[in-house]
């Protein structure tokens, strides 16, 4: 695999991530992938993508009441990445990038 600096597979998959983390079709979630998204994806490894990726395919519904707490995540999607996601959620003053 090549590497982000010389604009390798990694460093495309970052940009397709984003774009689709803020384009899901809930405005609601959008807002949350999309601010996390931008803040994260640059340094997260390999695991984390994969953790990331994971949620982006889950359904939108779902995942808003699992990030609003009306649902426990089911144990696949509860990771690291899901924890700092939903923290986005808690935050007093966010920044959205719409």
């Amino acid at each position: 695999m090549t590497s982000d600096e010389n604009g390798g597979s990694f460093g495309a998959r970052r940009k397709r991530l984003l774009f689709r983390a803020q384009r899901r079709g809930f405005k609601e979630v959008d807002l949350i992938f999309g601010a996390f998204a931008a803040e994260e994806l640059a340094t997260m490894p390999e695991s984390e993508l994969d953790q990331f990726e994971a949620l982006l395919i889950a359904p939108d519904q779902e995942v808003y009441a699992w990030l609003r707490g009306h649902v426990p995540p089911p144990a696949e999607f509860d990771t690291p990445v899901f924890a700092r996601l939903k923290a986005v959620c808690n935050r007093k003053d966010p920044k959205w990038n719409v």
